[in-house]
């Protein structure tokens, strides 16, 4: 993921759950439908942590509008391949309704992740969007998150898809964030000012044993350990392709501003790390409409605040990049959907909730992309 200069690719990883078409709850089909997929289309497609899940990955790309087409392609891949097998794959943070206890997809790792973490691991099936971009050099990758750490929170708020959590709403926007906050080596990263000092960090974690290797963490953004990239992985999957193509513009727009800031020598403002980890669990509990924490001005303000400023933040990147109307065309479906969309629809009954989850995987993507116009949806076999 380094091809073009710094801060110029993407890629995105989702997160899928597998549902039962009957029951609606989550089912062990990863191998099976796995094994239905088209490889040659769907090479991006592969197991997860249970069998319960599945992750679609894009290419390493530079222009949305092809990030658009590799998450339609994707999901329109295993929306059909999950039909065949008599399921249904969805974009949930958590599952709305519960399962029988999660089964390992296997690896000795995820065997020995499961014996470290025992309780907190045994029903841990959360889905997330995690957005990379192209940033070689450690130095420079740990710098640039050090930039990210006030707006992380607001990523995570605008992309909140996880109110119900096995047949109960949580009251909170995002339960995924709450169920991951069990885990040690989570929320928002410490200010490591260099690659040495995020390596001495890692470290210490894995000597204690709070960590099984510099892999498992939980840190919403983070240098890659596979790659030369920063990966921001905050928020929750998205329901429909929107609010991942959605995140995959705000995140580089971050990454370009952070970059721009080092350009002219500006340093990471102090986050007091507190208030961090409250603001992480204010956009949990209350997404994007309610309020949030100003991370540098250390006050509480309206998640929309947060939201604009982001958006100010980001427009120089996204001018440069040609995406601003990109973002204007996908803001007001992100913000109509997630967990206010959930909360409306389970007036109806749960059933419904994974109902409309299951249909929203394989929505075309709304608005311009660098002057094309949308993607098509793919046709899915009932």
């Amino acid at each position: 993921m380094t091809a073009g200069g710094p801060g110029t690719t993407v890629g995105v990883e989702e997160e899928f759950l597998l549902i039962d078409a009957g029951s609606r709850r989550p089912v062990p089909k990863a191998a099976a439908v796995l094994a239905r997929l088209d490889t040659s289309g769907a090479a991006g497609i592969k197991p997860e942590l249970y069998e319960s899940q599945v992750e679609a990955v894009t290419p390493v790309l530079t222009s949305l509008a092809d990030v658009a087409r590799s998450l339609v392609g994707n999901r329109a891949s295993l929306a059909r391949a999950a039909a065949a097998e008599g399921v249904a794959a969805v974009g949930v943070g958590t599952p709305v309704l519960a399962g029988p206890l999660p089964e390992l997809s296997g690896g000795d790792r995820y065997r020995l992740v499961a014996r470290t973490y025992q309780g907190t691991f045994a029903d841990y099936e959360a889905c997330g969007c995690h957005v990379h971009v192209g940033v070689p050099g450690g130095d420079l990758a740990v710098a640039v998150v050090d930039h990210l750490r006030p707006w992380l929170p607001t990523l995570l708020a605008l992309s909140a898809n996880s109110p119900i959590h096995h047949g109960r709403d949580t009251g909170y926007a995002s339960w995924r964030t709450i169920d991951q906050a069990r885990f040690p080596g989570g929320g928002i990263p410490p200010r490591f000012g260099d690659f040495a000092g995020y390596e001495r960090c890692l470290g210490r974690l894995v000597d204690c044993g709070v960590l099984i290797d510099e892999r498992m963490t939980f840190w919403a953004a983070r240098p890659s350990p596979r790659y030369a990239t920063v990966e921001v992985r905050v928020a929750d999957v998205a329901a429909s392709p929107d609010g991942a193509l959605l995140q995959a513009a705000l995140v580089r727009g971050l990454v370009r501003a952070a970059l721009a800031d080092l350009s002219r020598g500006r340093e990471a403002p102090e986050v007091d790390g507190q208030l961090a980890a409250g603001a992480l669990w204010s956009a949990a509990r209350y997404g994007v409409h309610g309020h949030g924490i100003d991370l540098i001005g250390g006050r509480r303000v309206p998640a929309r605040t947060l939201l604009a400023a982001l958006l100010h933040r980001v427009r120089p990147a996204l001018e440069d990049t040609g995406d601003v109307l990109v973002v204007d065309a996908l803001l007001p479906s992100v913000l109509a959907g997630g967990a206010t969309r959930q909360r409306v629809t389970a007036a109806g009954g749960l059933t419904d909730v994974v109902d409309e989850l299951a249909g929203l995987l394989t929505e075309p993507v709304t608005g311009p992309l660098n002057g094309e116009w949308r993607t098509e949806r793919a046709p899915v076999p009932s």
